[in-house]
This record gives C-alpha cells, sequence and structure tokens, in this order.
C-alpha cells in the first residue's frame, strides 16, 4: 500500500492527472515480489545447504501468491491515500490547476478554493453567435479544478474564471455561472469568429483583384475599380470597400452582382474616395477584438420585459425595430418595450442570455387537476 500511495503521489506530482489503478496495481506487486525474490537469491548464494527447488514447494508457493495477492488488493487504498495527499498538498502549495477534486480540510481553512468544471464535455455548452469549441477541447476542460484564492469576491472570481478559461484553453468567449458556493451552475465558450465572412452584409461578397491601391488607403476607405474598356477608354467597373492590400493584390468588398461581372484575370485601376471609413466597418472591427458582440432578442407578450423601458433592461441597447416600424438608432433609454419589438444588445455572453431570458414569456401554469 506505501508503495502504491508512494507513485500515485509521484504521477499525480508529474502529470497533474491521477494516476490509472493498473499502474499502482504493478508497483505495489513489483514492492513484494522484489524483496521476496532478493531475499531467495540472497540465500541461494550464501547458504550452500539451501536448495534450489525449495522454492517450488507448496508452502513457498502459497506464500508468495498470498503476499502478491494481498498487495494487489491493497493497491487501490493506497492509490486514493496517496492520491489525496497529493491533491492537498499541491492545492496549498499554490498549484494553478489540477485534476481532481481539492478536500474538504483545504477549502476550510487553505488559502485557495477549487472551481471544479462540468465532469463531461456534453454538459459544456455553446455561446449563440459564435463559432463552437472543439469537442477535444472542451474534453480538456471537462473535470478540472481551477484553483484560485480564497479572498476573492464573487464578481471577481467570475472574472478569473473566465480569463483562465481564455488564457489556458485557448477559448475566446466563455459564459460561466457560479453558485454561492463556487459550484458551476452553467459554463458555455465559443471562439472568436474568424475571417473576413462574418463582416460581410448580407447581398455582399469580397472578392481579391489584382490592383494598385494608392500608399494612403487603408481598410475602409471607399474605392472605385476602374480598367480598359473595349474601346481602349477607361470605363468604371465597380464601387466597393476596400479591406486589405498587398503589393498588387486588393481585397474589396462589393455587391454580389458587380463581384460576378470581375476578371480575375484582368487588372483594375482603384481610385480612392474622399469619404471617411464607414462607421459600421469600424464598429464591426472593435467589436471583434472585444469580449462584448451584438446579438438580436425578441421581447415577448407577457415576458419580463414587456412594458419595460430600456434603462431597466440592464444592458447596452443600440437599435430598437418596432413590430410594424422602421429601425430606431441610438434609441432613448426612456423608451417602453412592447410586444414584438426587436432590441440590438452590445453585450458580454452572460448578459445577452440574461435579457433574452427576461424576453422570452413566462410559460403557462399547468391546469389545476379536476376535483
Amino acid at each position: 500500500m506505501v508503495a502504491a500511495a508512494a507513485v500515485a503521489v509521484v504521477y499525480r506530482w508529474y502529470t497533474k492527472e491521477r494516476i490509472p489503478a493498473w499502474i499502482t496495481a504493478m508497483f505495489a506487486g513489483s514492492a513484494v515480489a522484489v524483496p521476496r525474490q532478493a531475499v531467495g537469491l540472497f540465500r541461494a548464494a550464501t547458504d550452500p545447504a539451501a536448495s534450489a527447488a525449495a522454492v517450488f514447494e507448496p508452502t513457498t508457493m502459497l506464500m508468495n501468491v498470498a503476499a502478491l495477492g494481498l498487495a494487489v488488493l491493497v493497491a487501490p487504498t493506497g492509490l486514493a491515500i496517496g492520491d489525496r495527499i497529493a491533491t492537498d498538498v499541491f492545492a496549498v502549495a499554490g498549484a494553478r490547476e489540477i485534476d481532481a477534486e481539492v478536500g474538504r480540510l483545504v477549502r476550510t481553512v487553505g488559502r485557495v478554493r477549487g472551481i471544479r468544471l462540468p465532469d463531461s464535455a456534453d454538459d459544456i455548452g455553446d455561446i449563440d453567435g459564435y463559432e463552437p469549441v472543439t469537442e477535444d477541447r472542451k474534453e480538456a476542460m471537462a473535470g478540472k479544478t481551477l484553483l484560485f484564492p480564497r479572498r476573492l469576491r464573487d464578481g471577481e472570481l467570475v472574472e478569473r474564471v473566465t480569463e483562465r478559461l481564455k488564457t489556458d484553453y485557448g477559448v475566446g468567449h466563455v459564459d460561466v455561472e457560479l453558485a454561492k458556493d463556487g459550484a458551476v451552475t452553467y459554463l458555455a465558450v465559443g471562439r472568436r469568429a474568424a475571417g473576413i465572412g462574418p463582416t460581410l452584409a448580407p447581398g455582399t461578397a469580397a472578392v481579391a483583384v489584382r490592383a494598385d491601391p494608392g500608399a494612403g488607403a487603408s481598410a475602409g476607405d471607399a474605392v472605385q475599380l476602374w480598367r480598359v474598356g473595349p474601346g481602349g477608354e477607361p470605363e468604371r467597373a465597380a464601387t466597393a470597400e476596400l479591406r486589405v492590400a498587398a503589393g498588387d493584390v486588393a481585397t474589396v468588398v462589393l455587391d454580389e452582382d458587380e463581384a460576378a461581372e470581375l476578371d480575375p484575370e484582368e487588372s483594375y485601376r482603384i481610385i480612392t474616395l474622399p469619404n471617411e471609413p464607414g462607421a459600421e466597418h469600424e464598429f464591426g472591427s472593435l467589436l471583434r477584438a472585444a469580449d462584448e458582440t451584438m446579438e438580436s432578442v425578441t421581447v415577448e407578450a407577457g415576458s419580463e420585459l414587456d412594458g419595460l423601458t430600456l434603462r431597466e433592461t440592464d444592458a447596452t441597447v443600440v437599435a430598437v425595430k418596432p413590430a410594424d416600424g422602421t429601425v430606431e438608432a441610438i434609441p432613448s433609454r426612456s423608451r417602453e418595450l412592447g410586444p414584438g419589438d426587436v432590441v440590438y444588445v452590445v453585450a458580454r455572453p452572460e448578459t445577452i442570455r440574461r435579457v433574452s431570458r427576461r424576453a422570452a414569456a413566462a410559460e403557462a401554469d399547468a391546469p389545476a387537476a379536476d376535483d
């Protein structure tokens, strides 16, 4: 049992994971077999009267088998003791993460508190509006216990958990809820949207063309694409928005119909128009780099938000689309919400989820059973 406990401590220290049971059983058996074999060999070497066939005597064989069997039986007990000792010692020593739950003594009097993530990857959800995280990444997070100082308040603890998951597991966004005792009641993750596709408006396309944009041209500039016409005269091919330029290749965003008419083998000249970069492009760029995102939420009749003002939503609302009207950009905070209104919220995933829950109509109570 001592050998199993010792190897469990070493394995936990080196790999930060629980040792498999078969390894502890093998070491426990070896701890018994090696000394007994060594004693037998030493006796045969030092005592000429000792017989080599003595090892096959029934009594000797029975003792050896019993010792090996007992060692294997007590190995799980040694594994549990060693793993618990290693877990608590490493938690108190300041480890950042362990693949186990810290002991009650460490949680009560220690300097750390453990936040245990859901045991199964199926219990880790995906955040709406973001690219899903791979199952391998979720498997790596499942069952882990993150260690934090006890002095952290609830809000600070949520922030630290979010940052740790982003840093240690490479996820772009985290939505986590913690109970008063630190238990994870909800966890969802998502990847930051990559590529140019998520920033394209409906009906537009991004195309790479051979062109020579001006030295001062930058992303968001309004440009015109010109080419040589059939008669040798220059003609305008399209009006677009410049996204990026590298050497003699430029990526522009334009209407799908105009994009289909561009020739990939033809070279174009780019004229930069004297316009300011589009506010929508600048807003999109800032939003992609921030922790917040924008989501639309529909207010249902009878919901908690029905009849409240935007100030009472406790979220940043940048636009409202009434059920029978046009979009109202930057509405007044005193505007009252009604059924069918679509609110565009810019907030972190947990705030958007809370607003969506408040905007949903309450489920009708089940009818009472007839007497």
